[in-house]
C-alpha cells in the first residue's frame, strides 16, 4: 500500500510504504508452523482378583494417534495441524494407572493431549471380588477379561482410530484371561492370554513401536504383553506381574489372587508421550513450565519429544 503526499509545489512525491499499519492484526500475516505428531496416552494397568481362584485380565494400552507412518486402531493417518507462531498450545503427557494391591478392575491410563488432539487412556484389565467378576474397561485400547472363575467376562472396548478391544476371558485351568488389547491388534490375537501388539512409528526418524497391551495373568504360564511396551501377565506363585514400559503407553500385566499372596499385585501402565516434527525454518519452539522435553535435529526438521507434565509450547 502506498502512501501518497502533496509537495510544496504542488506535485506530488514518490510513494511511502506504510505496512505496519495494514499487518498489525491481520491474521493472514501471522506467521504459522505445520507440526507432524505422534500423541500416545498413559496405559490402563492390569487387573486381578480379590477373592477366590481367578486371574487378572491385562491392561489396555494407551489410545495412539500419529500423522506419520501409522496409526492406531488401524484407521487413516491422523492431519498434521496448522498452528499460529506466537500462540501457546496446551501439551499433556497422560500418566499410567496405578498397579493394583488391593481391589481389583484396574486403573484406567490417563489422557495425553496437544492442542485439539486428545489420545484416550487405556482400559484397565478386568478382575473380581467375593464372587463377583467385571469386564475389562473401555479405553484408548481396553482391558482383557477376568479369568479362572465363571462367569467369564468380555474384554473392554476400543476407541476407534486409537486402539483395539481387550481379548476376551476364555476360562479354561489355566486361567483363561484376556490380554490387554493394543494400538496395532487387540488382545489374544498371538495367542492365550496375550497382550496385542502396538504400532511402529518413524516420527523421531527410527522406527519405535509403541501402545501394546499387558499380557494377562495365568497358573500355567507367563503371558508375555504387546510388542511396544505392554507388561506381562503374572504366572501363579512363580512370578510376578510387570508394569508397563515408561513413555509407551503400554498396558500393565495382570495379577493373580489372595492364594498366590507372591504375585497378586497387578503391574502398572506405562506413561504415554508426545512428539512433535516440524520444519526448522518454520520456528523454534519454547517447552513452558511444568513439561519434561527435549528437541533434537532431524534433517531439515527439528522433534520435540514430551515425556512428562502438563504445560504449553509456542513457535517464534
Amino acid at each position: 500500500m502506498g502512501v501518497y503526499k502533496l509537495s510544496s509545489a504542488g506535485g506530488i512525491t514518490t510513494p511511502r510504504t506504510n505496512y505496519s499499519s495494514f499487518l498489525a492484526g491481520n491474521p493472514a500475516f501471522i506467521p504459522t508452523v505445520t507440526i507432524d505428531y505422534l500423541v500416545v496416552a498413559g496405559g490402563g494397568s492390569g487387573g486381578r482378583e480379590d477373592y477366590g481362584s481367578g486371574l487378572g485380565g491385562g491392561g489396555g494400552a494407551g489410545g495412539l494417534r500419529s500423522t506419520v507412518t501409522a496409526t492406531g486402531g488401524g484407521g487413516s493417518l491422523e492431519t498434521a495441524l496448522t498452528l499460529n507462531q506466537g500462540t501457546s498450545y496446551t501439551v499433556t503427557v497422560g500418566a499410567g494407572g496405578a498397579s493394583r494391591t488391593t481391589g481389583f478392575v484396574g486403573n484406567n491410563g490417563n489422557d495425553s493431549v496437544f492442542s485439539t488432539v486428545t489420545s484416550t487412556g487405556g482400559g484397565g484389565g478386568a478382575g473380581g471380588s467375593s464372587g463377583n467378576t467385571f469386564a475389562g474397561q473401555v479405553g484408548g485400547s481396553g482391558g482383557g477379561g477376568e479369568g479362572g472363575s465363571s462367569p467369564y467376562n468380555a474384554g473392554g472396548a476400543g476407541t476407534a482410530n486409537q486402539g483395539y478391544a481387550g481379548g476376551n476371558s476364555i476360562g479354561g485351568t489355566g486361567g483363561g484371561t484376556g490380554g490387554g488389547g493394543g494400538a496395532g491388534e487387540a488382545g489374544n490375537t498371538d495367542g492365550g492370554s496375550e497382550g496385542g501388539d502396538g504400532v511402529a512409528v518413524s516420527i523421531t526418524g527410527s522406527s519405535v513401536t509403541y501402545a501394546g497391551g499387558g499380557g494377562g495373568a495365568n497358573y500355567d504360564a507367563v503371558y508375555v504383553g504387546g510388542t511396544g511396551g505392554g507388561g506381562n501377565g503374572s504366572h501363579y506363585t512363580v512370578s510376578a506381574a510387570t508394569n508397563g514400559t515408561v513413555n509407551t503407553g503400554g498396558g500393565g500385566g495382570g495379577g493373580g489372587n489372595n492364594t498366590s499372596p507372591n504375585t497378586k499385585t497387578s503391574g502398572a501402565g506405562g506413561s504415554g508421550i508426545v512428539i512433535l516434527k516440524y520444519l526448522t525454518s518454520q520456528g523454534t519452539i519454547t517447552i513452558g513450565a511444568g513439561l519434561t522435553g527435549s528437541t533434537a535435529t532431524d534433517g531439515s526438521y527439528k522433534v520435540t519429544t514430551l515425556t512428562a507434565g502438563t504445560g504449553n509450547v509456542s513457535w517464534a
